[in-house]
């Protein structure tokens, strides 16, 4: 994951760009696993990626509607969960995307 913050880096994607990634789940965990693989060839551990997951999801959870079912449910888990809950939901999506993207 990048240092970058998601709000600058999602304004600069355009809006086709954001559908391609948001459109299907199988789009965004590949998105997220290549930031993660990313992150990891950067020397980042695991905790820097789960923070950098963490800001990608407050940033979606505040500024992005969900576009398919598994969004939708990642949703209201997010919106549901505490702090420390969103940080294991981060890190479970950081673990979930590494292992698809291998």
């Amino acid at each position: 994951m990048s240092t970058h913050d998601p709000k600058n880096f999602a304004a600069q994607l355009s809006e086709d760009k954001k559908d391609d990634i948001l459109n299907s789940f199988s789009s965004f965990k590949d998105y997220l696993g290549d930031k993660v693989h990313k992150g990891e060839k950067l020397g980042l551990g695991e905790e820097g990626l789960t923070k950098g997951a963490k800001r990608v999801g407050d940033y979606l959870a505040d500024h992005e509607e969900p576009r398919n079912r598994e969004e939708k449910v990642l949703n209201e888990l997010w919106n549901v969960a505490n702090e420390e809950e969103r940080k294991h939901i981060a890190h479970v999506l950081v673990k979930l995307t590494d292992e698809t993207n291998k």
